[in-house]
């Protein structure tokens, strides 16, 4: 016969599951995020410094 403790600790143990897996997941986001942030960055950074080399002067006279 299934008791009022047994659904109690079986609920109990459900919800410690679930709280276990949300923040591995909430973990895992942040640092997914994080190294997301870092690629945008450095590709910016990269792309700004390759630009400022390779700058173009155009000159125009009116005549």
């Amino acid at each position: 016969m299934v008791e009022r403790q047994d659904i109690e600790a079986k609920a109990r143990e459900i919800a410690k599951v679930v709280d276990d897996t949300r923040e591995t997941a909430q973990n895992t986001a942040v640092m997914v995020g994080a190294g997301v942030l870092i690629l945008l960055l450095l590709a910016f950074f990269l792309g700004r410094k390759k630009g400022n080399k390779s700058r173009a002067v155009v000159e125009v006279y009116r005549v």
